[in-house]
């Protein structure tokens, strides 16, 4: 399931994360941030936004001006 590929986390948050995983009752902080990105994209699947709608929620963020 797993490869070797990895990311790099503050170890603040990997230490927070990992705390809520076992909290959570995940069986490892793989399982846990998994769980997290197959939520995510599939909202984002799910979400029929328009070209118009998505500019305007990264001018939002401050991605574009």
């Amino acid at each position: 399931m797993f490869n070797d590929k990895k990311i790099k986390l503050d170890k603040n948050l990997l230490e927070r994360a990992e705390a809520f995983a076992a909290k959570a009752g995940y069986a490892s902080i793989e399982e846990f941030v998994t769980h997290l990105l197959e939520r995510e994209i599939a909202k984002s699947d799910s979400e029929d936004e328009s070209e118009e709608e998505v500019k305007k929620r990264l001018e939002g963020l401050g991605y574009i001006s």
